[in-house]
């Protein structure tokens, strides 16, 4: 068994959620969070926004730690446990290109209840939901693009 880790971003701007949709050879196909693996002497943060940075082109800021989501799957060679480790994000525009070099072939921001039923996988729906109910207590608050909170 192998051990991996992995950091990605939830990033909002003005309510709507960043998604990529990707087709690797038609096999891997679907709408996932932007998220990759750390690389060596890297921070988990640091490699959360090199990652959102990427794979969509977006420079976001992080506002809080989200939490840890876990899977395992198998390649020719062995089973992999990985470790994603999630931040809430803001970016400061619409803005997104996806990385074509990884088989993104789409990017966009959507309403919460569109990026959470596009998600391909429930893990990272869950993330979302978690992330979202955080973004909004943090609107309530007004607290959410307040540059004090960082």
């Amino acid at each position: 068994m192998i051990e991996a880790t992995s950091c990605g971003g939830v990033v909002i701007f003005r309510g709507k959620i960043l998604v990529l949709y990707k087709n690797y050879k038609n096999k891997y196909e679907g709408w996932v969070l932007p998220k990759g693996t750390v690389e060596a002497g890297e921070e988990f943060k640091e490699t959360a926004l090199r990652e959102v940075k990427e794979e969509t082109g977006v420079s976001a800021s992080i506002i809080k730690y989200i939490g840890k989501s876990q899977y395992s799957f198998n390649t020719p060679q062995d089973t992999v446990e990985k470790d994603v480790h999630w931040y809430l994000m803001m970016a400061d525009s619409y803005y997104s290109k996806p990385q074509r070099e990884e088989y993104f072939i789409d990017s966009g921001y959507y309403k919460f209840y569109e990026a959470y039923h596009l998600l391909k996988f429930s893990n990272e729906k869950q993330i979302l939901e978690k992330a979202y109910n955080e973004y909004l207590d943090l609107k309530k608050s007004n607290l959410w693009g307040n540059k004090k909170y960082f």
